[in-house]
Formats: C-alpha cells, structure tokens, sequence
C-alpha cells in the first residue's frame, strides 16, 4: 500500500464515522439496567477523555485520578458491567506527550491494583487475533471511545477501534458529551448497521495494511523523541538502566517502602544520570565540530542546577507523604509557568518516570506499597515551593521545615546520592545552591482567590404557613436579609396574580385541561354530532369486545354494605331458609334440564366425532375438547372423556400393532413433519407417543376432575389404558390384580408399551398439560371463573377500602381487580370516581374500550360512565365516573386550584405498569401522584425487584394522610365534611398498604435461537440454565424467575446424572423414585415445580459443596454450540415468519427497536409474500385476467343498454330471458376473475374466517384518511401489521384488533407494545438488539406469549441477537425502583400556585407537603431530606427575585405563563424573562405601521430564537468539521441575535450567583470522609495535618473560598468562584450534598462537551420553517423521519401554546408579539400539515 492509497483510506474512514456522528441516538446508556449489559471503555479514549477536563491543571496527577474514578464510580452506581482494555500499541501514541506516560501507566497499575475493575491489556491493537476473539467471547454491547484523540495519530487509531468494532458488530459510544443524572448517564450511540460491517469486511486487508503503516510512522516518533533527548541511547539501554536502578534500590531497602518515595528517587537518580550523559554527549559533539562549548552550555542548564531542581521534586515528595488533602487543598497557586531552559530535563525526567514504572513487574517479591499510585506528583505544589525558594527565600524569608519533613527529605535525597555512584550530587542542604530561576517572572505569581470568593446571599424571609411546615426547622440556621436590604425593597413589586383576575385582562386564564382538545363537544345538541358521538360509543364497545370475550354488565347502584372476607372458604350455615330452600330446588331443577339437553346434543355429535377420530384423532380430540369448553354438566362431560379415552386406547393398539389405518397414515405424516422441525430428534423412539399423550390426558381429566363419578368398572378400565403404556405399577396401584403372569401376556404387552417411566413421560412429553393447581369453590364476588387465592385476596383489598401493590406475571389475571374495583365504585353511587393511570395514550384508548364494553349504566343526564384525558385530546373527562388517563394530565388536574372539588369525588386510583416509576421520562410524576391522592390505590406490575421498599414508602406516605386527616377532624375543619362527598362517611377509610406477590405463569415459556445455515434458518432450544454460570449461582443462587418448564427439569436431571459418575443423590432425585411423584397417576404442575426447586436446590449444593467442575460440565452441556450468524440477517427476515408459519407457531409478535426497521422488516415479508405468489402464478394467468376483465366491462355495458331500453319500452318477456342471460354471464365472469386474481392461502398470512368482510371494512374505513393508512390497510391484507409511538391511535387500533380478532397474524413492534397492550400471541420474537432490550423488558415482551386458554406452551425466539446478551437478558434481575430528583422550579411555582389558590385551603396544603416530604429519593435519608429542603428555598427565593412570587407565597407577574409552559424548564423561565424586557416587542415589528403582517426575515429570527430554548438537539462537537454537503437544509443552529444573546447572559449570571450561594449553604451536608477519599478505589487523603512546618503554614494559607468544591478539585487551583463559570463539570461540586448544576436553572446558549470543544445545536425546527420538507431533514440534519416529525409537532404545540396564553394575557388585540405569534403558529402548523 502506497502512501497516497494509505491516506485516502484513513480519510474514508474518518468520513464513514463522520457521517455516522450525526445519526448517533443520544440516548441512556443504562436503560433500567441491572447486571444486564457488559460493555468496554478504551482506556485511551478515557484518558485522552478525562485529561482534556477544563478544571484539570497539567501536573495535577491527583485530580486527574479523582476525575477518572468519578466517572467510573458514575458508571458502577448506575449498574454498570465492565472492562476497560488498554491496547499496547495505543501507547505509541503518548511519545509527542512524554508528561502523559507515567500518568497512562501509573493509571493502568492503579486500576488493576487498588481496584476491582476488570482491566485488559494483553492485546497488541485492536487487528489482533486475541482481541477478535475476546470480543467474540465477551460479546459487549457497545465500546466507549472518543472521536477525537490529542493529535490526529491518536484519532486515526481510534478511529481504527471504531470502524473494527462496528465489523464485529459492536456498537459505539462517543466517549465524549456525555450527561449525567441521578439515575442515568446519556451518550451518542452509533449503532453498528450492516453497511459498517460490509465496510471492515470488504476493506480488511487494506485496514490491516494501514494499521501497519500507521503504527510504523509512530514508532519512528518514538526514535526521535529519544534522540533528542538520550543521543545514542536506545530504548533498550535505558530500560536496562532503569532496571538496574530497582535492583540497587531493593538491596537499599531490602524491607520495603511506598511507591511514591519509591519513584521519587529512582526517576531522580535516573534522570540526573541520563542528564549527565546528555551533557557529556553535548560536549561531545560539540568538540568534533569544534564549537563554542561555553555557548551550547549557555542554552541548557548545568548539573548542580539540575541537582537542585530534583532536591525541590525529592521535597515536594516528601509534602505529599506528610500533608492531608485538607491541608493540601489551602495551597496558593502560582500561575508563573517553567522556563524555557529547564523543559528538556523536565521531559527526561518525565520519561524517566515511564521506564521505571514499566517495570514494576521487578518489584514482584519486594513489599511495594501500591496505594498511592494515584498520587506520585504533584506538579503545582512543585511551583509552589519552587517559588518560595527562589523568591522569598531569596528576599530573606526563612522558614523551618519542620523535624518529620526534614528527615524524610534528607533520607530521600541520600537515597538518590546513592543510587546516582557515577559522580557526587551534593548534600541535601542547601537545597537550592544555585540562582538560576526555574519560574518566568509574572507581575501577578500568586492567582488572589479572596476576589473569587461568592458572598453568601442570605434568605428573603417569607410569611408562608406552608414554607415554614416544610423547612421550619431549618429556617434558624440560614442568614435572612433584613427588610430595608436593597435585594428585598428591589423585588418586583406587581399586581397579585390570579388565575381568574389576570394581567390587564379580566379574562380567566384557561388551564392545560381546558387547553386540550376535546374530541366532541359535549353540551352540543348538534345531530352531526350527536352522530358522531354515538358512532364513537359504538365503535370503543366492539374495539373492547375485541380484547377480551365477557359480556357487557349493567351497573345498578346500591347501598354501600360492609363486606365479608371470601378468602377464607366459608362453613355452611345450620338452618336453611324457606327463601333459600326454594332458590336451590329451583337450581336443582335448572341443571336437570340442562343436563338433558346435552346428552341429548352429544348423541347427535358423538357419531361424527367418533368418525373424524379414525379419520384424523388430534382433529377428533380438538372438537370433543371445544364441546367440553361449552358443556356444563359434570355427568356429560364425563361420558365425553371416558368416551375419548377408549378412542385413544383403540387408536394406540391400530398403531403398536403397525395396522396402516387412516390414523397411522397421518401419524406417520406428522412425526416426519415433527423430525423436519427438529420436534422429536431422529432415532429417539419408534412410537408415536402423542396418541399415549392424548390418553394420559384423559386420564388425568377422569381422576382429577370426576373421581366422584368414577365406577368400580371405570376404574379398571382407566388401569387396563395404564398397563397398556407399560405403567404396571400406577395401574396396580389404581386397581390391584391378583393375576399370575405369564411370558406371552407380558410380551404381547410390552409391543404396546411406550418404554419409559410414567413420570419421566409425563415430564418429557406432558408438561404443559399438566394440571394446574386450582381452587374448586366458587367466589360469588366472581361469574365467569374461580379465582386463585392470591386474586381473592385482590378482591378484599378492594371490598376493605385497602390500597394494594400487585406483582404478578403478565396474564396472570391481575387486572382483574382493576374491574371489580370500578365496578364497586360504579355501584356505590353516581359521584364516586376511579382514574385508571396508563403509561401511555395506546393502553388508555385499550382500557377505555375495555370498560365501555364490560359496563352499562343509567346516569343522570351529561354523565357518563368511562372519560379520557391525554394530551392530544380528552373526552367526557370530568363528567364519568371512571377516568382513563396518563400520569402528566392527572398531575395536571390534581395540581389545577379550582378542581380540588372534583378530586374529592376520586374513589380509587389504579397505577397500571407501576414499574415506570423508575424509567426514563416523567418517572417523577408517578411520584407526585403516589403521595398526592388521598384515597386506596391499586399499583400493578409484573416487573418490580423491590416491591417491598416501594410498599414500605408507600405505607409511609399513608400513615401521613392518617395523621392529616385526624388533625383535620379534630380541628373540626369547617369544610371537612362539606368537603366529601355523602357516601364518603359510609365507608370504611382504611390506610393499609398490601403487598401481594405472585410468581407463576400460567403456561411456561420455551426459549430458541435462531441460526442461519447454508441459507435457510434453524431452530437450537435454549435451556435457561445455560443463561447461567457457576459464579453466578454461587454469589445470587439461580434467579427467582427463571423457572424450568418440566421438559428442562427433565433434561437438568440427565445432564446431571451423566456428568457425575458417582452421585450420591442419583437415585433419590431420579423422577421415577422422588418423593414429589411416588405413585401418583396425576402429576400436577405444582409437583414438577417442586421438584425443580429440589433439583437446583441440588446443583446449588454442588457448586457450594466442592464439585463445581462437575456442575461447570452440565452448564456446558445444557448451553447451544456458540451461535454467530453471520450474512444479512435483514434479508433472512422473511425466511424467519415463513418457518414460523410452517411450524404453526404464528400469530407472532416480532420487536425491533428502531422506528424505520419496525416498518421496513413488516413491508419486507409482504414483498416476499408477493414475489412468491408472482412466481407461482402461471404465465397466462395475467392475459386471461385481461380478458376476463374485457369480457366483464362489455357485458356490464349490455346489461345497462338493456335496461335503459326496459325502462322506455314495455317488458318483452323475450328480452327479459336475455337480460337474464347476460347477468347469469356477468356473475360467472366475476367470480371465474375472483378465482383468477385471489391470494393463494400460503401466500398470505391472513386468517380470512377470523373476521367478516363488513367488520373489516369498518376498520378500513377509520384509517382512510390517515398518514400511514394505506400501507397498513396493504399488509393486514397479508395478515401482517407493525405498531409504533409515531402511528395515530386509530392505525394503532387497526393493528390491535385485527391482531386480537386473529386475522392479522404478523406483527412487527417497538417496545410500546410491551406496556400492557393486550396483544397476547403463539410466539415472541426478538428480532434486534439494542440498548432498550434490557431485563425489564425482555421480560415484559416475552410475557406476552402464550394466549391464556388458547396456549399451554409459549414460544420465545432470539434472531440476531448475541448469546452472552440472551444469557444475561434471563438471569440478570430487573432494576429496583429508585427514586429521581424530586423538584423542578417550575413544580415549586404549580405547587405555591396550589397552596394559595386551592378551592379548600387545608387540603391543598396538606397535598402540597406531601409532595415536598415524601420522594422516594429521600425516604429514610434525613441527608437527603434536608438537602431537598434547601432546594426549595432556593427555588422560592429564585421565584421571588424573577417577581413570580411574593414574601407570602402568592403567584405575581407571569407565573401563569411560566407554568403553562412546565414541560420546558428553564426555557419556560428564560422565555417569559425576554418577554418581561420587551425583546419580543422589539423584534416583531409589522411589514409597515398599522399593518397585521410580519415578514419572512421577522418570523425566521423569531423561529431561531424559539429554536434556541425549545426542543434543543445538540450535534457531536467532531460533526462541525465534516466536509458533507448538504443540499436543503443549514444543520447548525446560529447563535441568538445579539440582545437576546446578551439578555440570556445576564439571566444565567444572575442565577448562577444564586446558585453558588446556595450550594455553598449545601456544603454543610457533605460527609467530609468520603471527600477526602477517592470514590472508586476508597483511597483516603485525610489525616492529622502538619503543623510543626512554618513552610506548609505559610503555602497553605488560602483558607477562605474552598467550601462547596471537591477538596481534590482543589488542587489544581479551583475555588468557590470557579462555581460562576458556565458548563461546569459535576465532579466539581462535593460529591456527597447529592445536588450538582444540572439542577440549576439556567441555560447555556454555548454547550461544551469534556475535551471542550462546542456541542452545536440541530438547525432542524429553523430549517423545517424554511423549507417545509422532511425528507430534507432526513438528508441533512440526519434524523429518523417518524423522530424528526414528532419533534416538529411538539415544537408546533409549544408555539401554539405561547401563542393562546399571550392572547389571554394581553387586553390589546392589536399587540405585535400576539400577532406574529399567532402569524407563526398558522404558518407551522400548515406546513406541517402539508407532510
């Protein structure tokens, strides 16, 4: 490879990874992870990373340490699992920067030495073999690397690692611009697409060539960096050196030291020697070309200078050994930098340094102390000493070190004498012998912090009955201003503000719920609309119809009764009443009628039955099982079963004995089918053994269900059926005989044998048949099924007025409760309300439907019983009595002052999916809605790990709502009664919080991986143990739900029994001879779990007791073979559904996790489809089509000329034959075309029976006018759909109840579907990884496999997805709830707005402190609690000085506007703020005075700025250097016109200033200890501090200003003032006051990201306005079209939103700012309509 060929393919390179820069997800690296994800950090993209930090000075090595372990620590408290790999050829890169050596290897040795963190560096380059092979093994989900390194050589190698991950299919992670939260860390993801790995593919052998050249180029950057400084040493001479060096160390120290006086004296003395021979080599050279010697010495420095600059290195050592950190942190800074002269033996020193840590490995058998690796030097205070030595000293400062120092010093430096032996290097004092100045003289030296220092603002007092509740008691500690201070006389003094009597207008200011659109208005008498209406009624009713089958119930109110407790089966009652003696003859009567009319239809359906049984037996037990489903009666069912039972064992002797009847013809048929799926492996038993399946099902029927109808006769049959399988000992045990047997009876009987056990057969071949444990007395609370006690449980939670926390499995029937609790309050009265809380608009429209079709009831007029509310529209929301809805707009009207009355009618409260209280977006609402509502609630989920703590928060917030109330009823509070309601006080109040935990599936769940070989795809079962590894069970036991189905218990057993020869446990736990089976002929599901639990409960001991090899070797062989599919696996979609349909395992639900490729892999199986129905369709089907149509079209034209001439003329009876002709004609052309063009069945994977072609058109019709309509309407007509976010609810209902009805069968989903959707399904396959396919959902996802009532078995698929990520996705647990950061400005401004406007006062505060006390966060952490405290004082006192507030708490100025637009914090506050200056005034002038018009430029500087604060999407800082083209769009948002630039600098200025007062107060809560230790290692810092040196008192004292900055950010010359500067980094901030800036309200018009360069902003809303096409924003700005449009149709709320509110506040209808608001809202929402 040539040298231009070389550069052209680095430059392709970089331009493949800039492209991708842009298309990066900025996205969560942790999605609720826990255990679930490993993944990589490049250890040299860390560093370049963390050493580019703008708080870092250079030299600082503990700083730096402290930043690097401040990240990872980040990462670990997050859940992460990771390495860190420092490849050996990365190290080239660091010899332009020989400072930065020792720091890289002094960081390697650190993190393995005094860390637990997995660190690599066995790998050459990322090219290598082993490297390819660890990934191959490890499988990481993504590596973290930067874009950019410290020249363009490190940035070439990364981008090396970058394009090579993408080849072996890892993603990336930019290293850089990435934010942290609480809970969350969020990062660029570029994901590795199948162009990146054609790429590396295609390219290999190039890479690999240019890798070479390029390391080659560095390594001669090495070469001369030595020359220069070591001549004609080679690397390899000083190496030696300095291992000579070490050794002649140990022998001077034979007992051991620490690794700071270690390579303190051992760089020295090295450095001091190599210096000496550069010297003499200087002379050297200088003598042979006859030079001035005097000159080239004048140029660098003598050797005693270089002496005395290494005393001042031995005794800034000897400080670091003797000073805290808290000492060290006072130190003065000297901003002078080194002279010129001493650079050259500064890099010596530097690389002196590096060898000597490179070879740490000497010191093996030497006591080396390796703590404080992280601490070796400290260049500042070197300056710092420097300076006082050649400065004060010199100027008669003369000051003592102090006995410890001096001591240490003089045996360091001794030390160095020693190990130097070539020449003498002086005494230890004085330690500077010489005048040269090492530092460049500065008229400032020393950096004056006492300027820096932030003034502690002091409180504006407050008369606030609510602030003095919440933080009274610490209100005594804080400093308040006095009245007449000029902060408080300067507050903006406005009118009070109301939310009926506004600024300048006496219009009410509309609230979010007024804001929403309705979807019709309901007072209108208007019969369109009343048409409309009633068509909506009746459309939700048979959506609800479709999702589940029960039958609608009419709701009658009753009086509220106390109920009794149906937990407990209850004792029959003594005397029966003549009332009830009649009721039960009447029953009586009843069944003995029914029973008659199904015998009656049984004899007329047991003949066919009995005929399609020979014809096809799995056919015939079909129909007699949907006959069973629809009989009532025990004695006709059991003549059915006994009925089946004897057409089994018919049908397994014509089999046993080889009879080729019809039966076996088919069975043959089956088995071959069942060897091609890879069912029934080749050669394992000769017998069809699912016809001895269906006999043991009867079996277990017959003896369960009936025994007391069994006969003696029965019995004996049901025995003979047993002996007939082999199973002689179950069969005596039913009917013992006395017989003697003889050899030809025995061996006529073993032909029909099955040659197993009877457990092991059941286990093997059974398991999802078996009997599940069920109650068998009724719950009259229940019709349609008897409840598990776990349910009746639910069900007295419910009737005792009792709040709940319910986790249970998906389908497990939990939300059942959430219908007898509506139902309860339905019938109570016509006031009481439930609200059904969704976690997103698709569950709310499903639940909605679902309680339109499950209840009717008589209301008064205008009420009704089921409302919605979400943000895009609401329905009858405040006048039903069961409310569906999403967190954010029940916030909204529990937080809105004048609905408090209609809050009081809420009942109940059901949280459906809970667990999103701990995700992403809005968690903090669930919060506040938890703690807000004073009546029972219902939280549900089937995903929670610490349901206990969340249950004990819960019980906590109660307890607080008991004591509220009693204070209220004491107090005699005027309104308390008034305030409820009349049947309120007939119930029984009840605050007991429940915990109710269940843990079985109904019906188990098998897992597969899907392989590609030679082109077609095949199915390896996944057994969950092989998820697991011997480690794991050791340290967590085998995770709670991973549960075997019996197949796999069987298997676990096997493998167990072969792997070790001589267990002594074999035989106990053998099926056949466990306790759990002995002798019964019904093995239920619960025995085999039982036994399951033993049999783990065995491997665990092995594992514990010693044989963990053994137990390694049965992991091993329960695993599949390592499966890497490689090949398209896009193309190979297709091939996937078409299996599955072979297989019969559809319907199916495919998840994938991007938007496009959800679309584009649905649209690819409806071209397959269609491509195989074009090949078969013979070649003159499409002529005679043509014809057949031209046929019809003249027929059709003869029919209608005669019937134009029948009209004129009379009826001829000769023409009216005719005419009949020609219509007998029409209709035989029509359907012969009908037949011609139909879709053959195995071309489509639509069920037609499933659904009637007018049902079906009526779900057509609701999406005809919609964006994606057509192309759904295309493939349910294939039987295939796809469901995500960005489609309309009505094209997502489209999906939902085709999916349901079962006429689509193929449906490809993004995790919304997840959330509670009821789309249960045959099969789940996951189809992509991603970083959101993690434990919570993998588990929620799965669930839905596996139709309750229709599966007994669910199937579970992995396509394309890595073996280690399925093993880690199934054992890892799901996260535990934690709580988020509970406060915003903005939700202190609603909560202010609530306590003084409420409609009752006392509840609206006791609402609003309930909020404040009770986060999750803070729950039992009193640190916390009184941190969040401060938070809102803060937040108050912010509010007051923006004059959104007055000193009583009551709303002023443009509050109204600050929290109508609450969802954008702190736009929202810098918004209004321009408003208030009269910006927008400025701006929007008309086209000419008088006019109603703005012009073009007006309106696109008006979007920029708009751009500026809503909806920011920040760009890569590495993507401003692209050489891309773009054709539409401009992609980098511009910088704000130049007075809001400067309005929104004073802005930020003024509250940074508060901010840094306020954390400084903070401060008082860190825990000192652990900020003086470094967070990941625990290394400590503190210690007594030094205080017999009148040198360390006099450079450590600058005391003042170092408060609330981490003591170790301290010392590279940081202070309190360093809290003004903008975009600082969290770790600045003490780490342990649990607050950092991002909670500070302000907003940087300049992003930086870590290595400091600017993060620009997308253009994306800017360039929309200007050119109104998405398709350019896809091109362009790079983003996902169904992304970009959901982000332009939120940025067009928002400006429709500032546009209503503006025109409400403002009097004057001719102001300019409403207008051009108004001008600019039309204007966007009409180009946006056009898309």
């Amino acid at each position: 490879m040539d040298l231009e060929e070389h550069m052209m393919l680095l430059e392709k390179m970089s331009q493949l990874i800039m492209s991708a820069l842009p298309k990066a997800e900025y996205s969560s690296l942790f999605n609720d992870f826990v255990e679930s994800e490993f993944f990589l950090i490049d250890g040299d993209s860390l560093l370049a990373t963390c050493i580019s930090e703008k708080s870092l000075k250079q030299g600082q090595a503990l700083h730096f340490f402290y930043v690097v372990e401040c990240y990872l620590m980040d990462l670990i408290s997050k859940g992460g699992k990771f390495a860190i790999v420092f490849f050996k050829d990365a190290e080239y890169a660091y010899f332009s920067f020989p400072e930065l050596l020792p720091l890289r290897t002094a960081l390697i040795l650190h993190l393995q030495h005094n860390t637990t963190i997995d660190v690599q560096t066995e790998f050459s380059g990322c090219l290598s073999h082993g490297w390819k092979s660890f990934l191959e093994d490890s499988y990481p989900y993504y590596l973290i690397v930067a874009d950019e390194g410290l020249d363009h050589l490190q940035t070439h190698l990364f981008n090396f690692l970058i394009i090579q991950s993408w080849g072996m299919k890892v993603n990336v992670v930019i290293s850089s611009g990435q934010k942290s939260n609480i809970l969350r860390l969020y990062a660029y993801l570029m994901p590795s697409t199948y162009n990146n790995q054609t790429f590396f593919q295609r390219n290999k052998m190039k890479i690999e060539n240019a890798y070479k050249i390029l390391i080659k180029q560095l390594q001669e950057c090495r070469v001369l960096a030595l020359e220069s400084l070591f001549g004609n040493l080679k690397w390899n001479d000083i190496m030696e050196e300095a291992s000579e060096t070490i050794f002649l160390l140990k022998q001077l120290w034979p007992e051991g030291s620490d690794i700071r006086r270690v390579l303190c004296v051992t760089s020295c003395s090295l450095s001091l020697r190599m210096y000496h021979h550069f010297l003499e080599n200087r002379k050297k050279t200088v003598s042979d070309e006859n030079t001035n010697i005097q000159e080239v010495e004048s140029n660098c420095l003598n050797m005693q200078e270089m002496e005395d600059l290494c005393k001042l290195h031995c005794l800034s050592v000897v400080f670091l050994l003797h000073l805290p950190l808290s000492q060290r942190t006072c130190a003065r800074f000297i901003t002078s930098n080194w002279t010129k002269n001493i650079q050259t033996f500064l890099k010596m020193k530097k690389w002196c340094e590096y060898f000597i840590l490179s070879n740490m490995n000497i010191f093996e058998l030497w006591n080396l102390n390796l703590i404080h690796l992280s601490d070796l030097s400290d260049e500042l205070l070197l300056k710092n000493i420097t300076f006082y030595y050649e400065n004060e000293n010199v100027e008669g400062l003369h000051l003592n070190l102090g006995g410890a120092i001096m001591k240490d010093y003089e045996d360091l430096w001794n030390t160095v004498s020693k190990l130097v032996r070539k020449f003498s290097v002086g005494k230890p004092f004085p330690l500077r012998t010489t005048k040269l100045s090492f530092l460049k003289k500065n008229p400032s030296p020393i950096k004056d912090t006492s300027k820096e220092k932030i003034p502690n603002l002091g409180f504006i007092s407050m008369s606030c009955e609510l602030v003095d509740k919440f933080v009274g008691d610490i209100l005594t500690d804080l400093p308040f201003l006095k009245s007449d201070d000029p902060i408080v006389t300067s507050l903006v003094k406005q009118k009070e503000f109301d939310e009926l009597v506004h600024w300048h207008s006496h219009r009410p200011l509309s609230d979010d719920y007024d804001r929403t659109k309705c979807q019709f208005d309901e007072k209108s008498r208007d019969p369109g609309v009343l048409r409309s209406v009633q068509k909506y009624h009746v459309f939700q009713r048979f959506y609800g119809s479709s999702l589940e089958s029960v039958s609608p119930k009419t709701v009658v109110t009753q009086a509220v009764k106390p109920k009794s407790n149906f937990s407990v089966p209850k004792n029959k009652k003594a005397q029966e009443t003549k009332a009830e003696i009649i009721t039960r003859e009447n029953k009586k009567r009843l069944l003995a009628k029914e029973e008659e009319k199904e015998e009656k239809k049984w004899n007329v359906l047991s003949l066919s039955i009995e005929e399609e049984i020979k014809e096809n037996l799995n056919s015939g037990i079909k129909n007699l099982e949907d006959f069973l489903k629809s009989c009532k009666t025990s004695s006709v069912k059991f003549r059915v079963e006994m009925f089946a039972l004897t057409a089994c064992l018919k049908a397994w002797k014509e089999h046993c004995r080889g009879k080729v009847s019809i039966v076996c013809r088919r069975i043959k048929k089956k088995r071959q089918e069942e060897e091609d799926k890879g069912e029934i492996k080749l050669g394992e038993t000769t017998k069809d053994l699912s016809i001895a399946v269906q006999m043991m099902r009867r079996i277990h029927s017959l003896m369960e269900k009936y025994p007391e109808l069994l006969q003696e006769a029965d019995q004996q049959f049901i025995a003979r059926c047993l002996k007939y399988l082999g199973f002689d000992e179950l069969a005596d045990s039913l009917y013992p005989t006395q017989v003697v047997r003889d050899d030809i009876k025995e061996k006529k009987m073993n032909k029909y044998s099955i040659g197993m056990g009877p457990v092991r057969f059941q286990l093997q071949y059974m398991g999802h048949y078996l009997i599940r444990e069920q109650r068998k007395d009724t719950d009259p609370r229940v019709q349609d099924f008897i409840p598990d006690t776990w349910q009746r449980e639910l069900l007295d939670v419910v009737d005792n007025n009792e709040s709940a926390v319910i986790v249970a499995p998906t389908s497990s029937g939990k939300t059942y409760a959430s219908y007898y609790c509506m139902e309860k309050v339905l019938k109570e009265s016509n006031e009481g309300v439930v609200v059904y809380v969704a976690p997103t608009k698709a569950l709310v429209n499903q639940v909605a439907a679902t309680v339109e079709n499950r209840f009717t009831k008589n209301l008064p007029n205008g009420e009704t019983i089921c409302g919605v509310f979400t943000r895009d529209y609401r329905h009858d929301a405040l006048n039903c009595q069961v409310l569906i809805t999403v967190p954010a707009c029940f916030e909204i009207l529990l937080l809105s002052p004048h609905r408090q009355a209609w809050v009081k009618r809420i009942r109940y409260v059901i949280f459906d999916e809970v667990h999103c209280l701990g995700g992403e977006i809005g968690a903090e609402i669930w919060e506040h809605l938890l703690v807000m509502i004073r009546c029972p609630f219902l939280a549900l989920s089937a995903t929670i790990s610490n349901p206990e703590h969340l249950t004990e928060w819960l019980q906590s917030v109660k307890c607080y709502w008991k004591q509220e109330d009693n204070a209220m009823r004491k107090k005699g509070h005027a309104g308390y009664r008034a305030n409820f309601h009349k049947d309120h006080f007939q119930i029984k109040e009840s605050y007991k919080v429940r915990l109710v935990l269940y843990g079985e599936r109904y019906n188990d769940l098998e897992k597969h991986i899907c392989t590609i070989k030679h082109d077609d795809i095949h199915f390896d079962h996944f057994h969950p143990c092989a998820a697991l590894t011997t480690d794991h069970i050791e340290k967590y036991g085998f995770p709670s739900d991973l549960t075997l189905s019996p197949r796999e218990t069987i298997q676990l057993y096997d493998a167990m029994f072969q792997f070790w020869e001589s267990w002594p446990r074999a035989q106990e736990l053998d099926p056949e001879n466990s306790i759990h089976f002995k002798n019964k002929i019904v093995i239920k599901k619960l025995d085999a779990r039982k036994y399951e639990e033993s049999l783990k409960a065995e491997f665990t001991s092995w594992i514990k007791d010693g044989h963990a090899e053994e137990a390694k070797m049965v992991l091993r062989n329960l695993s599949p073979d390592s499966v890497f599919s490689s090949g398209n696996m896009v193309r190979m979609f297709p091939l996937l559904v078409e299996k599955l349909r072979k297989m019969e395992k559809l319907p199916a639900l495919f998840f994938l996790f991007n938007l496009g490729d959800v679309e584009q892999r649905a649209l690819s199986v409806k071209t397959f489809l269609e491509q195989k129905q074009e090949e078969k369709r013979p070649s003159k089907a499409d002529k005679e089509a043509h014809d057949l149509t031209n046929k019809l079209r003249k027929v059709k034209k003869s029919i209608e000329k005669q019937k134009a001439i029948d009209e004129k003329s009379q009826k001829n009876p000769r023409k009216m034959d005719q005419m009949l002709l020609h219509e007998a004609e029409h209709n035989n052309l029509l359907k012969t075309l009908e037949k011609n063009l139909e879709t053959p069945p195995d071309c489509t994977y639509a069920n037609q029976k499933a659904i009637d072609t007018e049902t079906l058109q009526m779900v057509f019709n609701r999406v005809k006018f919609t964006r994606k309509g057509a192309e759904l309407k295309a493939l349910a007509r294939r039987g295939i759909g796809y469901h995500h976010r960005s489609l309309s609810s009505r094209e997502k209902q489209l999906v939902e109840i085709l999916f349901r009805k079962g006429f689509i069968r193929v449906v490809t989903a993004t995790g919304t579907l997840a959330l509670g959707i009821n789309m249960p399904c045959k099969s789940v396959v996951f189809a992509q990884n991603s970083v959101y396919l993690d434990a919570l959902n993998y588990r929620q996802m799965s669930g839905r496999a596996g139709r309750r009532g229709q599966d007994l078995l669910g199937d579970v698929y992995f396509f394309d997805i890595p073996l280690p990520k399925i093993g880690k996705l199934m054992k890892s647990n799901v996260p535990e709830l934690r709580g988020q950061f509970p406060l915003s400005i903005t939700l202190v401004l609603r909560l202010m707005l609530l306590a003084s406007k409420g409609d009752d006062p006392e509840d609206a505060k006791a609402k609003v402190l309930s909020v404040l006390k009770h986060s999750l966060l803070s729950f039992k952490k009193p640190r916390v609690t009184e941190m969040l405290k401060l938070y809102f004082l803060f937040s108050l006192q912010f509010l007051m000085k923006q004059g959104y507030l007055d000193q009583e708490g009551k709303l002023l100025g443009f509050a109204g506007l600050v929290s109508h637009l609450h969802y954008h914090e702190p736009s929202n506050l810098v918004f209004v703020s321009f408003l208030v200056k009269g910006l927008f005034h400025n701006l929007c002038q008309p086209t000419r005075k008088g006019s109603k018009h703005f012009s073009q430029d007006v309106m696109e500087k008006l979007v920029l700025v708009l751009a500026n604060l809503f909806g920011r999407r920040l760009l890569p800082a590495k993507f401003q250097d692209t050489t891309l083209k773009f054709y539409q769009s401009k992609v980098f948002l511009e910088d704000l016109p130049e007075d809001f630039h400067d309005a929104l600098h004073e802005y930020n200025m003024n509250v940074t200033k508060d901010f840094a007062s306020f954390i400084i107060t903070v401060s008082k809560l860190a825990d000192m200890k652990q900020e003086y230790q470094l967070p990941l290692s625990k290394i400590s810092f503190a210690g007594k501090e030094c205080e017999d040196s009148q040198l360390v008192s006099h450079l450590m004292n600058c005391k003042e200003g170092r408060v609330a900055i981490s003591p170790f950010v301290c010392l590279s010359g940081n202070s309190d003032g360093d809290l003004l500067q903008p975009n600082i980094p969290n770790h600045v901030i003490l780490r342990t006051i649990g607050i950092n800036h991002t909670q500070a309200p302000v907003l940087w018009s300049q992003i930086f990201d870590n290595q400091g360069r600017r993060m620009p902003l997308n253009a994306y809303a800017l360039d929309f306005y200007k050119h109104g096409s998405l398709i350019g924003l896809v091109q362009d700005n790079r983003m996902n079209e169904g992304a970009a449009y959901d982000l332009l149709k939120d940025f067009a709320l928002t400006i429709l939103s500032i546009s209503v509110s503006l025109r409400e506040l403002c009097e004057n209808e001719d102001d300019n700012v409403v207008l051009a608001f108004e001008q600019l809202s039309e204007t966007f929402f009409e180009k946006l309509n056009k898309v």
